[in-house]
């Protein structure tokens, strides 16, 4: 898609195993890419830090969502305030659609797909589980393209018009 890129963590090294992941992909990534490395707040420290980029990467709205619920829980997530949580998500996803419209760059925004699994056996796992998928949704119904990616393989979702520049 070009350059410049912007890549956008969402990434927390709340252990050392994490640590060593984040580690990994800071290796693995275009030492040409500039790198933003924030827990919330998105589309407003994107805003900030756009630069010259052309092409923004969003990794990923699954941690992202999970950074919010430790925000607003404690560890053990006995004690959980599901509407505050729910409101802080849409609040951020809502954040970060407003920043990709006022930007004329393109955006790929990395999620993971949750709902195809085993329902949760938790509280916590199921609300996580569907505030993400409510994340997920309200940004495949403001992207241009939606792909599902199985085994590397991109899976077309919602393909773009042929007259649109791709946001997703």
């Amino acid at each position: 898609m070009g350059e410049p890129v912007l890549f956008v963590a969402t990434a927390e090294a709340g252990d050392e195993e994490m640590r060593q992941r984040i580690e990994q992909h800071k290796r693995a990534r275009s030492a040409a890419w500039s790198t933003l490395e924030v827990a919330t707040g998105v589309g407003s420290q994107i805003l900030e830090k756009i630069g010259d980029a052309q092409v923004v990467i969003v990794d990923c709205i699954t941690l992202l969502v999970n950074n919010i619920f430790s925000q607003y829980s404690d560890q053990s997530g006995e004690r959980i305030d599901a509407p505050l949580i729910e409101k802080g998500v849409m609040a951020e996803v809502g954040e970060l659609i407003e920043c990709i419209d006022q930007l004329d760059a393109s955006f790929i925004i990395v999620s993971n797909e949750v709902g195809l699994g085993l329902v949760p056996a938790n509280r916590v796992g199921r609300l996580y589980r569907d505030l993400l998928a409510k994340a997920n949704r309200m940004l495949a119904q403001a992207a241009d393209e939606v792909y599902l990616m199985v085994a590397g393989l991109p899976q077309p979702i919602k393909p773009a018009p042929s007259n649109k520049i791709s946001r997703a």
